[in-house]
């Protein structure tokens, strides 16, 4: 019996250290010697104070920001423990009450858009967490934005631009821009306005 015992112990004990110790170091030293952002977790700061990490979504409800794509996380939007979508199809009444509460916010926020409403702004992801929006949709919000900064639309639309990011690869997704990104932009562009 020992002697089946023992060859056990020693693999489970070579194994617990070969994939649960120096796989786990050597995949995060690498990451941070490679793309050291990244693995510090992508955190944007404004005079050396962190507001945010480039990775994960946050909630702006003030009409002179962009807005990001809805969480689905619950209880508090945006909340990387919960990470996870609703659930919800397309004939679950609550989905449909969330979405018509979401068009009538963005409706509310600008009422002389008449613009088709991309369906990034009134939809959560998969994982609720989105950090990005299409340019759709902040090019749908950049009309409100600017009038709120009471700034020209022409501005907000070259933040757009230099903030956009393309194709993953050239083939995957679509062109989007952070909302964080952007919206820190905004506020070092147009300060007298926090």
């Amino acid at each position: 019996m020992i002697s089946t015992i023992r060859p056990a112990l020693v693999l489970f004990g070579a194994l617990t250290l070969a994939c649960g110790v120096a796989y786990p170091l050597a995949v995060t030293g690498i990451g941070a010697a490679i793309f050291p952002h990244q693995a510090a977790g992508s955190i944007l700061e404004v005079d050396g104070k962190p507001v945010g990490s480039a990775l994960i979504g946050q909630q702006f409800t003030s009409p002179k920001y962009f807005w990001g794509r809805p969480s689905a996380t619950g209880p508090m939007p945006y909340n990387a423990n919960g990470s996870s979508g609703s659930n919800q199809g397309p004939l679950n009444p609550a989905f449909t009450d969330a979405v018509r509460s979401r068009i009538e916010a963005l409706k509310a926020a600008d009422p002389r858009n008449t613009a088709p409403i991309p369906v990034d702004l009134v939809t959560a992801s998969g994982s609720g967490l989105d950090p990005e929006i299409s340019l759709a949709a902040a090019e749908y919000q950049a009309r409100r934005v600017a009038a709120e900064r009471r700034i020209a639309p022409e501005k907000v639309q070259a933040l757009i631009a230099e903030h956009a990011s393309g194709t993953m690869m050239g083939i995957f997704g679509e062109p989007r821009v952070n909302v964080l990104a952007l919206n820190l932009a905004l506020d070092k562009k147009t300060p007298h306005t926090r």
